[in-house]
């Protein structure tokens, strides 16, 4: 029986686990139990953002030289259509309500916004210069975007799509993350090897987050994906060429340890119970999973070439 069948069969599967491949144009799938390769499908020139809607039944993967997002069936990899999107999409969010869907667009220095059922573009929103990161708030009113050059976060609203505040951080800006409860916002800063705490209401940076590895370059230490434990309890953050994920206590913002990973390091992703992180190591071209409970690297697995970003599907 083919994975294809296999997969709209059985709809008590383990979680799966998407990974891009930004160099050979791919995604793999695995098995969020056994973490082995189920499948590798085509997925246009240079996948690299992923995410999936809330009801686990559509995939959206940034194609970034095809200047769109595509729609992928989770059960089958088959593609079921396009979406518009500027030119070189490199990451996006959805809406928690699982429209619209939010796409920074780093060669035209613009957000978009695309109504994700009707497939039309609902405004373009103007930032600063390469914007990257993307980040929804949990109540779905603010959506952040972080600009690599202009090295801000941007807040915008989501009913106006308007910018109501720029918040300045450290140089290049990757990743923009909130606590479940919406009272912090993490940005990772890759060439200030930072993380900025910045409170949501004030829209003022509370504490800035460092790293000092034993052994590592400070200037191999570039933050870039980040991911926060539902309870607010740990946050994690992949420190790219230093081969390390920080585990940092999320009510303190102290650094209270270091995992090593493969190499670069760049996105993160839990399965929807947090038992594992998944973590996307560009050069060693595989993805290290992380017992989030133990906070020890538990499996390394072997995928496309640079993979980039993950999602899990749920189960």
């Amino acid at each position: 029986m083919g994975l294809a069948l296999i997969l709209a069969a059985d709809p008590a599967l383990a979680n799966r686990v998407f990974v891009t491949n930004e160099r050979s144009n791919d995604v793999t799938v695995l098995d969020g139990e056994s973490f082995e390769v189920i499948g590798t499908y085509p997925a246009g020139n240079r996948p690299r953002g992923i995410t999936i809607s809330p009801d686990g039944t559509e995939l959206y993967v940034c194609a970034s030289d095809d200047d769109l997002v595509r729609v992928f069936d989770p059960n089958t990899m088959e593609e079921m259509h396009t979406l518009p999107s500027g030119p070189d999409p490199e990451l996006f969010v959805l809406h928690p309500s699982g429209n619209p869907l939010y796409i920074a667009n780093e060669d035209d220095n613009l957000v978009t916004v695309v109504d994700v059922k009707t497939r039309q573009v609902l405004a373009e929103i103007p930032v600063g210069v390469e914007p990257e990161g993307m980040g929804v708030s949990p109540d779905g009113r603010v959506v952040i975007n972080t600009s690599e050059t202009t090295n801000m976060a941007h807040f915008i609203d989501t009913e106006t799509f308007e910018i109501t505040a720029n918040v300045l951080v450290d140089s290049r800006p990757r990743f923009a993350q909130f606590t479940a409860d919406g009272t912090k916002l993490y940005v990772t800063s890759e060439i200030g090897g930072t993380v900025s705490v910045i409170d949501p209401e004030t829209q003022t940076i509370t504490k800035k987050i460092t790293f000092e590895i034993p052994g590592v370059l400070p200037e191999a230490i570039q933050p870039v994906g980040a991911r926060v434990t539902s309870d607010g309890a740990k946050l994690y953050v992949a420190l790219g060429p230093a081969n390390r994920v920080a585990v940092i206590d999320a009510r303190t913002d102290e650094v209270m340890d270091y995992l090593l990973v493969g190499q670069r390091v760049w996105q993160l992703a839990f399965d929807p119970d947090e038992r594992f992180l998944y973590t996307t190591n560009g050069n060693s071209n595989d993805v290290s999973i992380i017992d989030v409970a133990r906070d020890e690297v538990v499996r390394s697995v072997q995928v496309g070439q640079q993979p980039w970003g993950v999602v899990v599907a749920p189960n």
